[in-house]
């Protein structure tokens, strides 16, 4: 029989917690599922417990790579899948709620969905830290395909392995692709840009586990820098599109940072917005720095990019009450 949901799971060198994985989503038994388990270049006992397990479960299929990188190895282990809907795991979190079973009854339930992700539980060994768990309640408080629009370009608005996708959604925009940033928040961007709508369930769907040595860590392509370029890629893209001039509300680190993604991407903003009075009346990257009050709507396209932490709700507020419009008037880009 013909798996509803392929669920590709790569792994490298995660035995300790690779049999906990698989479980949890095996465990979801109310839908026919497969796993595609794609070792990817492991030396440690990962291999054999797959094997292992694959031997009395035909709903696991193993393949393996010579170590080719997860974009690479999610891209296989797709050609591999036959399920209509595409979810994520990865071999450190755990699966919980029946998250698959909810994704399904969501993409069914909506036609129009391309990907349903879920709200994460984080935990570590250690601290969690509190830049990630401010982000995890950041992400867990998008939910419609609007909040995911509104959002895109402030952060990763879908934790990867909490996901599911329709395989067409998927293909439309050429699946998994090798990038300098993070092959996720590639996806989404991609995505979000075809008009593919990305929602959540309400209900936390996985246990999202962070250590030592995780790529989000410790690869370069998850550096803040990396995700910098990113945005200034797609968002570049699109206010050319829109045709509109670009001015930077930030005149700090954040704002330059992005104005100067957004340049090398042929975009140059040509104003600063910024409150701060020893800012006001400078020049930024050849462009002047004002105070709000220079802002005249649908003059410019806003490209908000602040760094402190509650500037951009504060920001939101004044140019919602200025009457700006969110995505058309102005973006949020941090």
């Amino acid at each position: 029989m013909q798996p509803l949901v392929s669920v590709l799971l790569p792994y490298r060198n995660a035995a300790e917690t690779l049999d906990e994985a698989l479980e949890s989503v095996l465990s979801e038994r109310e839908i026919d599922l497969e796993i595609i388990a794609v070792n990817d270049g492991s030396n440690d006992a990962g291999p054999v417990l797959v094997e292992r397990r694959a031997a009395v479960d035909p709903r696991i299929v193993p393949i393996s790579t010579a170590g080719v990188g997860i974009a690479r190895a999610l891209s296989q282990a797709t050609a591999m899948s036959r399920g209509e809907f595409v979810a994520r795991m990865d071999a450190d979190d755990v699966s919980i709620n029946e998250r698959l079973q909810k994704q399904v009854a969501a993409l069914s339930r909506d036609p129009h969905l391309g990907v349903v992700g879920a709200r994460v539980e984080a935990f570590a060994d250690g601290d969690l830290g509190e830049g990630m768990r401010r982000y995890v309640e950041w992400l867990n408080g998008i939910i419609t395909p609007e909040d995911h629009v509104r959002e895109i370009f402030v952060e990763s608005p879908l934790c990867h392995p909490s996901v599911m996708m329709r395989r067409a959604a998927l293909d439309t925009v050429g699946g998994f692709q090798e990038t300098r940033w993070a092959e996720d928040y590639d996806l989404w961007l991609r995505m979000i840009g075809a008009g593919v709508r990305m929602a959540k369930i309400p209900e936390v769907g996985l246990r999202w586990r962070h250590r030592a040595g995780r790529a989000t860590f410790t690869d370069p392509r998850y550096a803040l820098a990396r995700f910098i370029e990113a945005k200034g890629y797609y968002l570049a893209a699109r206010l050319r599109r829109e045709g509109k001039p670009v001015a930077v509300w930030g005149a700090g680190r954040t704002g330059r940072r992005v104005s100067a993604a957004l340049r090398e991407n042929g975009v140059s903003p040509g104003l600063f917005v910024d409150i701060d009075p020893r800012k006001i009346g400078r020049i930024a990257q050849g462009a002047p720095i004002v105070d709000p009050a220079g802002l005249e709507r649908g003059q410019w396209t806003v490209v908000v990019a602040v760094g402190a932490r509650g500037a951009r709700s504060l920001i939101r507020g004044h140019l919602d009450g200025e009457g700006f419009v969110e995505g058309s008037d102005y973006i949020c880009a941090s």
